[in-house]
């Protein structure tokens, strides 16, 4: 076992692992004390790309915190996000599923308790959070930061400003009453991070909850120039595009806007790539399923048990319009994994890994740009130009 005790790098605990995603993110900058995850499948990629040692396989619920290793410097917990979700049974935090958020504080005030309270607490979740039940599971997630003595800012950030996926997440970062946020801070809510969904969140909040929202002080990342094209896997017979009239059948499900864009990217003589994705749409008074295309990002991942987890990619090359479901490497990359991360060998696990990830570059943001930094650690703020 590495002797960690002369190791000056910031430390942290992973719940809600999954494939280590969230770890990635940090990067070499961070050292894992601790990760769990209750799911087998994803325990196994993550010990695959993580190695064994820090992990421990398991429902959080059972879980002693006395004898988590060392004292970490942040915690972190992607806790599930079903109940929470615009598209969920709407239990919220009073679910079974997103109620594990209450088994994850249970570990941050045990370690309190052991004096050995991280300085940074981070939960990520859908911003389904913010209105779940009313308002009532934010306001339960403000009093709960509080009351385990810090001070909760949230932020909802889209994957978008760092990959080409819509993917916009609430992450709520909790920083110990006795550390002062300095600089890091700002007096009022600034637009980018602070969309109207999240100042309506906080003007609900009781007073007493109110006062100790923190507006965390962000510069805006600069704009990518990831796209679509950059994702796609390099035609092999292993890929498996749909029959012409698979292909024409999808596009009949279009409507007039969405063809136009198709018909559009034909008319240019270049190649293009878009992602497809299903929606039920009620016209003239009646549901239809229409299929959507944008060229410019994908929708956002779902796992497989959701109704528009399998994407589809539409490629118009040479004038001619091809489609096919995308791989679990290419959502991979729309979640900012490197090629050398090694995904499961089935595919459904692939996209189940990716689907209920956090987003890579996301994490390597708010640790330069907010983690290290509440920290004291020196890095560096520059804003893009």
């Amino acid at each position: 076992m590495v002797d960690s005790s002369a190791d000056a790098r910031p430390a942290f605990y992973e719940f809600f692992a999954g494939g280590g995603m969230v770890r990635a993110g940090l990067g070499d900058g961070w050292r894992c004390l601790f990760a769990n995850d209750i799911n087998p499948g994803k325990a196994a990629a993550y010990r695959e790309n993580w190695g064994w040692e820090d992990f421990h396989l398991g429902d959080i619920g059972t879980l002693d915190a006395s004898v988590l290793p060392g004292r970490p410097d942040l915690v972190w917990g992607s806790f599930p996000c079903q109940d929470l979700s615009l598209a969920g049974a709407g239990a919220g935090l009073e679910g079974g599923r997103s109620g594990t958020f209450h088994a994850f504080f249970d570990i941050v005030r045990a370690l309190a308790a052991d004096r050995r309270a991280p300085r940074l607490v981070v939960i990520e979740n859908v911003c389904g959070a913010l209105t779940s039940r009313g308002g009532q599971d934010f306001e339960t997630i403000c009093r709960t930061f509080v009351e385990a003595g810090y001070r909760p800012g949230p932020l909802v950030i889209n994957a978008d400003l760092f990959v080409p996926q819509s993917r916009p997440r609430l992450f709520v970062i909790g920083l110990r009453d006795d550390a002062a946020p300095d600089a890091l801070a700002s007096p009022a809510p600034e637009l980018t991070f602070h969309p109207a969904a999240v100042m309506r969140a906080v003007e609900a909040l009781p007073v007493d909850l109110r006062s100790h929202i923190v507006w965390w002080n962000l510069p805006e990342p600069g704009l990518s120039n990831a796209s679509l094209t950059s994702i796609v896997e390099p035609d092999t017979p292993a890929l498996r595009w749909r029959k012409h009239d698979a292909t024409a059948r999808l596009l009949a499900q279009m409507s007039p806007l969405n063809r136009a864009k198709v018909d559009t990217a034909l008319r240019s003589g270049t190649e293009a790539v878009g992602a497809v994705f299903r929606r039920t749409r009620t016209e003239a008074g009646r549901k239809v399923q229409r299929a959507e295309v944008r060229f410019d990002r994908a929708g956002c991942l779902r796992t497989p048990a959701g109704g528009s987890s399998r994407q589809i990619l539409l490629v118009i090359r040479n004038g001619e319009v091809r489609s096919r479901l995308m791989t679990g490497r290419e959502t991979a990359r729309l979640m900012g994994l490197q090629d050398n991360y090694r995904l499961p060998h089935s595919e459904s696990a692939a996209l189940r890994l990716t689907g209920d990830g956090v987003a890579v570059p996301v994490v390597a943001w708010l640790s330069e740009q907010l983690l290290k930094p509440l920290l004291g650690l020196a890095v560096s703020r520059r804003r893009a130009a």
